[in-house]
């Protein structure tokens, strides 16, 4: 683990700010921890447990929001913002958010659902024909005792839906084995700059590592749904996001790239020894601008900004009088979508874990027990590779955003956290 003596004195006087932010608030009034239910002992603990991952260069540093009964009980911000520059985190502070840019993706998915030009049962070779020739990679041993690929027809298209839920077949070549991720690898798509379209072209070329909607394995499915939001609409995925979802929502500084130089110091930035994300790949650097807008992992975002967008999935759909959604649409995205019904099996990384399905762009508790983690049935909820993570639990109408730049403490510190969370609960 990296570690610098010169770092120590802004890590172990982190800044922590128990206040309400007026640009994170509904209306700019601060509020009581008691107001939204939660306990100071409880939020004390968060305080000292997020310190003390600071003080023992865990992370460089943190900011984490709850938001309960429309209150804001809890805005706190510790450490710094760079471990290079030492510049103390704020909350403009921008953030890498990976896969938490999938649900915006599937946002606008459905919005489009709403509008009558998608339909989740329908063929993704509608929209991008290359997947029209699609073959499933079948592993087999031959005679000489060699194990290759065997390409057969998938018992049924793709269709949207299979996007959404992580059951097309696809897979990310950057984590695990196998023959098929490694044709991922041997492919380089990404190693010149594509387009959403070059990316799509190019990931058509490869076999499916399942039959589509048989089995959940985390993919580049959301990468896919970009191309098919940017068919549909006739707009490239950001001019579509930007105008229907991020510019009317307030997030202003979410986006795919930070290209303004005045911008690009706020990024923040883990140290230099917990960059590398998987196999072969590491954090991205999102000053450098390119043509692939990743829906499934390519956007940058600030914790008002995302805080706004789970407000609104919170409540339905609507936000400071504007709907974006239908409410039975965020109601029909928060079902378990791979149920026994569904036929699906959870594949060899079911990262949603026990106790967890998933719907539409994110993971859905379905038993109140069974996960080692606390929450409540129905919580929507996932996390980015770069550390950053959210959850939306319903039942106690609340939320939390949780910012950070860690690749390698990311899974310890979300456990803890929601417990943690769960923990300060008065009532």
């Amino acid at each position: 683990m990296f570690a610098c003596r010169s770092l120590r004195a802004p890590l172990f006087a982190a800044l922590t700010l128990l206040v309400a932010i007026p640009s994170l608030a509904d209306n700019g009034v601060q509020t009581s921890p008691k107001e939204a239910g939660l306990s100071p002992a409880g939020l004390a603990r968060i305080d000292a447990y997020i310190k003390n991952e600071i003080a023992t260069e865990k992370i460089p540093g943190a900011l984490i929001m709850i938001e309960r009964h429309g209150k804001l009980g809890y805005y706190a911000n510790f450490g710094v913002r760079d471990p290079a520059t030492k510049a103390p985190m704020s909350d403009d502070t921008i953030f890498r958010i990976y896969s938490m840019s999938k649900p915006v993706t599937s946002v606008a998915a459905m919005m489009l659902v709403e509008e009558g030009k998608l339909m989740l049962d329908e063929p993704v070779a509608k929209y991008i024909p290359a997947f029209a020739n699609v073959k499933v990679g079948v592993e087999k041993k031959g005679e000489d005792g060699v194990v290759g690929l065997e390409l057969v027809a998938p018992r049924r298209p793709m269709t949207i839906q299979d996007l959404l839920r992580h059951t097309s077949g696809l897979t990310y070549g950057f984590f695990g084995e196998g023959l098929v991720k490694k044709a991922y690898v041997d492919a380089k798509i990404f190693t010149d700059d594509v387009d959403n379209a070059g990316v799509a072209e190019g990931i058509a070329k490869l076999p499916l590592a399942y039959h589509p909607g048989t089995t959940w394995d985390y993919s580049h499915s959301t990468d896919i749904l970009g191309r098919v939001v940017e068919v549909a609409s006739g707009k490239s995925l950001y001019q579509f996001e930007k105008e229907r979802l991020l510019d009317p929502l307030g997030m202003k500084d979410t986006a795919f790239y930070v290209t303004d130089p005045a911008r690009q110091p706020l990024i923040a930035e883990p140290f230099p020894a917990d960059r590398k994300i998987g196999n072969d790949a590491e954090v991205n650097d999102p000053r450098i601008q390119r043509k692939w807008e990743s829906g499934g992992g390519g956007m940058v975002s600030t914790i008002g900004d995302y805080a706004r967008f789970t407000r609104m999935l919170l409540n339905g759909g609507t936000l400071d009088g504007k709907r974006y959604l239908s409410p039975k649409t965020v109601a029909y995205m928060g079902s378990n979508h791979i149920g026994p019904a569904a036929g699906v099996v959870p594949g060899p990384y079911y990262l949603p874990g026990p106790g967890f399905g998933f719907g539409l762009g994110f993971a859905v508790r379905t038993e109140a027990g069974v996960s080692p983690i606390e929450g409540s049935v129905g919580e929507m909820s996932w996390s980015g590779a770069a550390g950053t993570t959210f959850w939306i639990d319903p039942k106690e109408d609340m939320f939390v955003v949780f910012m950070s730049q860690t690749v390698s403490q990311r899974a310890r510190i979300r456990a803890a956290l929601k417990n943690l969370v769960y923990g300060a609960f008065e009532k």
